[in-house]
């Protein structure tokens, strides 16, 4: 029985070429992004996931109360001994100090530059970074030594043995490999693959580890810890990290510095700690794939519905000799099988070719194999199971259920197959997915466009950063008149971060002789003299900083004068103010500019000199000949630091930046988008070819009669114009309602004017138009004698 309905099927299939083809493509589009999106969102899902008791890992957390609540992820150097000395609740607390971007040699000739952690080693107890050389009852236990991955060893040493070889960091610090750690997955956030012993950083960076100093804390410096089974994390953040801040805080103090613990599954997820994304982005992917499915499942049923008057015969004689309505409903299933079996094996295909494009988009490394992955096995034969029964359970009902004498005699109308009403239906719901998604497009581009090329306050174009990786006032002093003496540079200026970046320090401020601490924190930026003129910020009042390696002076923004509760901004000059525990005077008010992005409401900010802590130069060029003048930078840099490695890059690169995560959204949704329509086109392009056949004798008669050929083109574009208009009604005020939420993220932001959708609307005619025109007008320009006689 079974052969038989393939065979059967197979000759269908194979008699209706076109109706196969657009069935074929639409779903293995479809389903393709299905698959995508269904490895991109399970990929995110399974990060850390792997740890053992991962459900009991934490990491403790700051919230800072002032004006508003801030959130970090680092908290006081003293934090994690006070939690293990003072607390038996958990069974590890281990502490890590991230640095990024350090210096790491093998040899003066081979050198790279890496990020390093300085860990307790608890930490390797509480993850599960297993070791393939050295032990782990030893490791990170003895100062000068280090641990690194697999990776690492092969690129630093090759076949060499790397235990016993040494590493040179930042040319300070010389350490002892003990271990090699097993590769790190892709799927976790700790992406650091040297590790150093957390009692090195004190000879490191010895300002990141201040033994008793509980009123500052950096993002890098961080603390886990692993709960004991009977533990509840909800105890701890009510009782017993509360207790601490009591115990090691004034009262005043207290208020503001509170800590709580943040699971390990939502490190990944909360953007508000440093996260990667939302959990709602991967949603919204999701429901863009199940949009897709349903799109070109819409085709399916549309054309089978529409094709099934032509089968009405077929149905009807084998009716008569017996043929059950069970028997032709699986005939039908077997033929949709088929198609969606076709369609499964392009889409996978598909699929894998798009890998390298997503990985390289998103900077991820997907894997796509059905044969190891069971989770994508299991979602494939789901998908298609699904995708059979959505698009063949009702058109098997709909040919099941003739009535064989009425088919026999030809009697059959399109009412008795469900007619146009349900395909009018199918064809608003498919419209209104594409204009859904042609409106998210033009709004998150648009918004983007904003964000990017409005003006942020100070200057960014033709602008190159250079690194600093020894900042004696010496050598900086040195390097910035070498530099501004090459052709093509105009200014030269040296600071700790741009203008505008995505994580800023914050600190206290005590204004002129005000008795205590303002209920605001100030964002604390450093620079020299040259800062201000090379990004061109307009000072409102008072005078740029003059030359100084310390702090002696400082410039205000407006919102902080205005946070300050002064009438006017000439208020400020001359008065003294203690920011970050640095005495020194206000002499000047910058205008307020975007130091962080666009999501983000300007916050009170200062500016002063303090050479130690410069990392950066910037250095603004003109563009002509652009090529000799990095040469120049790069001469003179490799000469000043010859054992760093030496990289450049673009301050409207590094803003770009700030907007990474939702780049890659857009670039996603338009290419969903772009399937989508043209999925729908298809299906509408079947339809009108439907159309085209089955009114062949009426445009006969109506040219007979003396219909225009734009007459007889309308008889086709009135229906799917009205259809047009009502999926556009549907999914206008959707997407101005999701869209206005998306929005919400941004503090400038564009207006959603009526604009937008009036191009989204036009974008969805054009498309149609351009479908529905070309068979239209063959159908308008056949030879009404030759179509009359035929028919």
């Amino acid at each position: 029985m079974l052969s038989n309905y393939v065979k059967i099927a197979l000759r269908k299939l194979n008699r209706h070429k076109s109706y196969t083809l657009i069935n074929v493509v639409s779903l293995s589009l479809g389903i393709a992004c299905a698959i995508l999106i269904f490895t991109l969102v399970k990929y995110h899902l399974s990060f850390d996931t792997f740890h053992a008791n991962q459900d009991r890992i934490y990491r403790i957390y700051t919230e800072l109360h002032t004006e508003k609540v801030t959130y970090s992820t680092g908290v006081p150097n003293p934090m994690g001994e006070a939690f293990k000395r003072g607390y038996n609740v958990a069974e590890e607390v281990g502490r890590i100090g991230f640095l990024k971007d350090r210096v790491v040699a093998v040899s003066p000739e081979k050198k790279f530059k890496e990020d390093v952690a300085f860990a307790d080693p608890d930490f390797l107890r509480i993850f599960n970074f297993p070791l393939i050389e050295g032990s782990s009852q030893t490791a990170l236990q003895d100062r000068n030594t280090a641990l690194i991955t697999d990776r690492i060893a092969k690129k630093y040493f090759g076949d060499k043995d790397p235990i016993g070889q040494l590493l040179h960091i930042d040319n300070s610090l010389v350490v002892k490999i003990t271990g090699v750690l097993q590769n790190l997955p892709a799927t976790t956030d700790f992406r650091t693959e040297i590790y150093l012993p957390f009692s090195n950083l004190q000879d490191h960076s010895p300002w990141m580890v201040e033994k008793d100093w509980w009123l500052g804390f950096n993002k890098e410096m961080q603390c886990f810890i692993r709960l004991k089974p009977n533990v509840s994390a909800a105890v701890v953040d009510s009782r017993i990290l509360p207790a601490i801040s009591d115990k090691y805080y004034d009262k005043e103090n207290a208020k503001h510095f509170r800590f709580k613990l943040q699971p390990l599954s939502d490190v990944h997820f909360n953007p508000s700690l440093r996260g990667y994304t939302e959990k709602k982005n991967l949603w919204t992917f999701a429901l863009i794939g199940f949009f897709l499915i349903v799109t070109a499942c819409v085709n399916f049923i549309n054309l089978a519905t529409a094709q099934a008057l032509g089968r009405s015969r077929e149905i009807g004689v084998r009716k008569a000799l017996g043929s059950q309505r069970g028997a032709l409903f699986w005939q039908f299933i077997t033929e949709t099988a088929l198609i969606a079996g076709i369609a499964l094996v392009i889409a996978l295909g598909l699929a894998y070719l798009a890998i390298p494009f997503v990985n390289r988009w998103f900077d991820i490394e997907l894997i796509l194999n059905p044969f190891t992955d069971t989770y994508l096995l299991t979602f494939l034969l789901g998908l298609l199971l699904i995708v059979i029964f959505c698009s063949g359970a009702y058109p098997g009902l709909i040919l099941a259920r003739f009535q064989p004498v009425l088919a026999l005699k030809g009697k059959l109308s399109q009412r008795s197959i469900g007619g146009f009403s349900l395909r009018k239906g199918l064809v608003v719901t498919q419209f209104a997915i594409s204009q859904l998604l042609i409106i998210g497009t033009l709004i998150i581009t648009n918004q983007l466009r904003y964000s990017q090329l409005a003006d942020m306050g100070f200057r960014k174009d033709a602008i190159v950063i250079l690194p600093i990786p020894d900042n004696q006032k010496s050598k900086i002093n040195t390097l910035g008149a070498q530099l501004s003496e090459l052709a093509g540079v105009e200014n030269v200026t040296f600071f700790d971060s741009p203008p505008a970046t995505e994580f800023l320090a914050s600190t206290g401020i005590r204004f002129d002789s005000r008795p205590k601490n303002e209920s605001f924190n100030i964002s604390y930026k450093t620079g020299d003299y040259q800062f201000v003129p090379t990004f061109k910020i307009p000072i409102l009042a008072g005078r740029n900083l003059n030359p100084s390696d310390t702090v002696r002076e400082y410039l205000l923004n407006e919102t902080a004068v205005k946070s300050l509760g002064l009438a006017s901004l000439h208020d400020v000059i001359g008065k003294p103010a203690t920011i970050n525990g640095k005495l020194g005077t206000i002499v000047g008010v910058m205008k307020d500019f975007h130091f962080k992005s666009f999501r983000t409401a300007i916050e009170p900010l200062c500016l002063t000199t303090r050479s130690e802590i410069y990392n950066s130069c910037g250095i603004k060029v003109n563009p002509a000949n652009l090529e000799v003048t990095l040469a120049g930078f790069e001469k003179a840099w490799t000469a000043m630091y010859p054992s760093s490695v030496y990289t450049y890059r673009f301050l409207d690169e590094e803003i770009d930046r700030l907007y990474k995560l939702d780049n890659m959204l857009l670039r996603l949704i338009q290419a969903f988008a772009a399937i989508a329509i043209f999925v729908s086109c298809l299906g509408l392009y079947g339809l009108v070819s439907f159309m085209a056949t089955q009114k062949t004798k009426e445009i006969g008669v109506r040219k007979v009669l003396g219909a225009s050929t734009s007459g007889i083109l309308w008889l086709f574009g009135k229906e799917f114009s009205r259809l047009l208009l009502v999926a556009f009604m549907l999914a206008a005020p959707l997407a101005w309602w999701i869209m206005d939420r998306w929005l919400t993220n941004f503090v400038y932001r564009i207006e959603l004017g009526a604009g937008i959708f009036i191009l989204a609307i036009l974008i969805t005619f054009l498309v149609a138009l351009l479908t529905v025109g070309f068979q239209s007008m063959k159908a308008a320009l056949m030879n009404p004698i030759k179509t009359l006689r035929t028919e």
